[in-house]
């Protein structure tokens, strides 16, 4: 078992703060927004400096109906030699249905969704990890994740589900202590009844983060304080056992250094209150082999299929929810996907907000309600800004004219040229269609 520390979520906006930060063991960052042949400077400092770096991914829907996509895992580990990392890490979630199984087209959430706890779940779940272990030169570890709703008809509780495909698998368990808040929350969920099922043996290590509450819903955002009762679980979790170690993540609205260091200190107090009420000193937990890990028959990997596209359809196309969910909480996690997704595609595509302005987020909304994202979200944001145009849209006409140029540059057969000269011509063309 490797012996981490205390880390801190890896973003490129707060690296030279990470690189400054004492007491950083180790970092992760996200596998999806790291090239394994251009490394970003600060983590190849990092590295030198023998801080170990955890690429974290979070596009390959382990959870997902269909067998692991095999160009995405050979992704993730080159990026777990590239950065000589010692494991990698997922989350046990589905990120799209559709397609073949389904004779449907795909359809992308853009969000971590939770897998049903059933027993045709979690056969899927098995051998798809076991697939994406078999393809990966490091241990994988899986992560529990935050839901705002339930499946109907669920088999087992987190622990137990967690539990068995640990046992199954052999997999470590990446734990969010945050996320175990979010479902007591949202879900009505024991978070010390949770623990006391997990199997702690198979623990790799621990997520920290923060959050808020709107409308008695827990919001899991990644861009608040960790509040106490999250700090509460990570102390019940170091009663019971030592974490190999413990990562706090903040994905934006970042705060000064001085206070990202200070949510380690809280940290670290909190494991050393739950360290101190351990009665004794747990011996190192030797796990067993993992067992063998059949193929989910086609049935139960088609039956998953049907459930999976008509929740997601329902979220992100406007049809019917599925019988037995609850309505209202879908309705809230509908907003949140699209409100994630004009989020992100303004990172993608930064321009579009500049030339669309206070625009962009109600035509962007307006536009997620009608047409559901079936790639990723560079080709999101083009067929936003083709649909936009097609419509005639926005009225004035040189904001028109630049998405029509800002569209142009990125979907032509060709890149368009960028010698000086004709780049200033397109330029004064601009100015001039504003006047």
């Amino acid at each position: 078992m490797v012996r981490l520390g205390t880390g801190i979520g890896w973003r490129p906006e707060i690296a030279d703060a990470v690189e400054r930060m004492p007491g950083v063991d180790w970092v992760e960052a996200v596998a999806e927004n790291v090239c394994p042949g251009h490394l970003p400077e600060s983590l190849l400092r990092l590295r030198e400096r023998g801080v170990t770096v955890v690429p974290h991914g979070v596009s390959l829907g382990l959870g997902g109906s269909e067998r692991p996509d095999e160009t995405r895992l050979t992704a993730l580990a080159e990026r777990a030699e590239a950065l000589g990392s010692p494991l990698v890490t997922e989350h046990i979630a589905f990120v799209r249905a559709g397609g073949a199984l389904t004779a449907s087209p795909r359809l992308e959430a853009g969000h971590l969704l939770p897998v049903p706890r059933t027993r045709d779940a979690l056969d899927v779940l098995c051998e798809n990890v076991r697939i994406a272990q078999d393809a990966l030169p490091v241990p994988l570890a899986v992560e529990n994740i935050a839901a705002l709703f339930s499946w109907p008809g669920e088999e087992m509780t987190e622990g137990q589900f967690l539990y068995e495909l640990a046992d199954r698998t052999g997999v470590r368990l990446l734990i969010d202590v945050a996320n175990l808040h979010t479902n007591h929350v949202n879900r009505g969920e024991d978070p010390a009844k949770a623990l006391a099922e997990l199997p702690l043996e198979a623990l790799a290590y621990v997520h920290v983060a923060g959050g808020f509450e709107r409308d008695g819903v827990w919001h899991d955002s990644h861009a608040h304080p960790v509040p106490r009762p999250v700090l509460d679980i990570l102390t019940d979790l170091a009663s019971r056992v030592s974490p190999p170690g413990v990562l706090l993540e903040r994905d934006e609205n970042f705060p000064a250094p001085e206070e990202l260091e200070r949510e380690l200190d809280t940290i670290r107090e909190a494991l050393a209150t739950g360290g101190a009420s351990r009665t004794a000193a747990l011996p190192e937990p030797v796990r067993t082999a993992a067992r063998a890990v059949p193929e989910a028959p086609a049935p139960v990997r088609e039956r998953l299929a049907l459930e999976q596209t008509a929740l997601l359809s329902a979220l992100v196309a406007g049809t019917p929810a599925p019988e037995g969910f609850d309505r209202v909480r879908l309705g809230v996690q509908a907003r949140a996907l699209a409100a994630k997704r004009a989020d992100v595609v303004a990172k993608v595509a930064p321009e579009l907000p500049v030339i669309l302005g206070d625009g962009y987020r109600p035509a962007f909304l307006a536009y997620a309600q009608r047409h559901p994202m079936t790639g990723g979200y560079r080709r999101d944001a083009l067929e936003f800004a083709g649909r936009l145009l097609a419509e005639g849209r926005p009225a004035d006409a040189g904001a028109r004219a630049e998405l029509r140029e800002w569209r142009q540059e990125r979907s032509g057969p060709k890149p368009r040229s960028r010698r000086p000269g004709v780049r200033l011509a397109r330029a004064t063309r601009r100015v001039l269609l504003r006047r």
